[in-house]
């Protein structure tokens, strides 16, 4: 009777063995069939960790390390978000997120590559050193006071000589860009020096002056009927340029640079109408009035801004 009882103990636990083993075994298999990732967490403290987790969702991996965000803090991938390929989350304090690189294909990079060597390829430079004239400057004086002299040069002027040393780049053997880099006067400009006369007296009964004064005032009357300004005009014009030079095509403003009849600023714009507007009083009053007709409309208008404002 014992026998028969022994028996039936030994097979319960056979059958109690099985089945424990045939559990483990399915456990395993199971596990087998599950894809298990080692993930890095990084911290916005800086700290960092590695877990090994099957969970794909970035919420459910943080969950499952009980990891909870403050409400300063963001997560890169987002929460909804899959894992990536890089297995790594990274937490940061929001305005602190880290700058995602932008992707760019093979041959995106290719393309860049090439067009940025084309557009250097046939870029040259060079050093030159040239030699420039310096322009030489007018210096008048005023002999009016006590003396019947009329407009006369005394010395003559001559551009000065600078040795100048530029950095010329050249595309495709064509200059696009010249910076100086040295310059060194070779030779001084002499000035030139113009005795004049700048009193301007009346012809009794006349509006105009005399000498060479009678004669740049008549021709700018001339111009200024091919205008169809009137005689009022006229009489304004001769006012204004009277305060501003006295007619004289020297004249010379050496605080502002003005220059000529009309006291061109700088000089240089009444090349518009003459490369001589240095010393041609027609060059000079020709700019003057375009000058007049295109600011101001005519020379009265010109003469009344100048007794407003002491400029014209």
């Amino acid at each position: 009777m014992n026998k028969i009882k022994n028996t039936s103990i030994n097979y319960k636990k056979i059958i109690a063995i099985s089945v424990v083993f045939i559990l483990i075994l399915g456990i395993s298999v199971i596990a087998g069939q599950v894809k298990l990732n080692n993930v890095k967490i990084k911290f916005a403290n800086n700290h960092e960790i590695t877990v090994l987790t099957s969970k794909t969702k970035i919420s459910e991996i943080l969950e499952e390390n009980h990891i909870m965000l403050s409400s300063d803090e963001t997560v890169v991938p987002s929460k909804d978000e899959e894992i990536t390929d890089t297995k790594t989350i990274i937490i940061t304090k929001e305005g602190n997120e880290p700058t995602k690189i932008a992707e760019i294909s093979e041959e995106e990079l290719d393309n860049n590559i090439e067009e940025i060597t084309e557009n250097y390829t046939n870029i040259t430079e060079e050093i030159v050193t040239v030699r420039e004239e310096i322009p030489f400057e007018t210096i008048t004086k005023d002999v009016s006071k006590g003396s019947n002299t009329t407009n006369k040069v005394i010395q003559e002027g001559k551009n000065g000589i600078k040795e100048v040393t530029y950095k010329v780049k050249y595309k495709d053997e064509k200059e696009i860009e010249r910076k100086e880099i040295s310059s060194k006067v070779i030779k001084e400009p002499v000035n030139k020096i113009v005795q004049i006369q700048t009193k301007v007296t009346s012809r009794s009964g006349g509006r105009f002056g005399t000498g060479s004064t009678l004669v740049y005032q008549q021709y700018a009357a001339t111009v200024c009927r091919s205008y169809g300004w009137s005689e009022t005009d006229v009489e304004c014009l001769i006012s204004l340029w009277n305060k501003e030079s006295g007619w004289n095509p020297y004249a010379y403003n050496s605080s502002s640079g003005a220059y000529g009849i009309p006291q061109a600023l700088p000089g240089s714009k009444m090349a518009s109408k003459g490369s001589d507007y240095k010393t041609n009083y027609k060059t000079q009053i020709n700019w003057g009035l375009s000058y007049i007709s295109s600011r101001y409309g005519d020379p009265e208008n010109a003469w009344g801004h100048w007794v407003s404002k002491g400029w014209y």
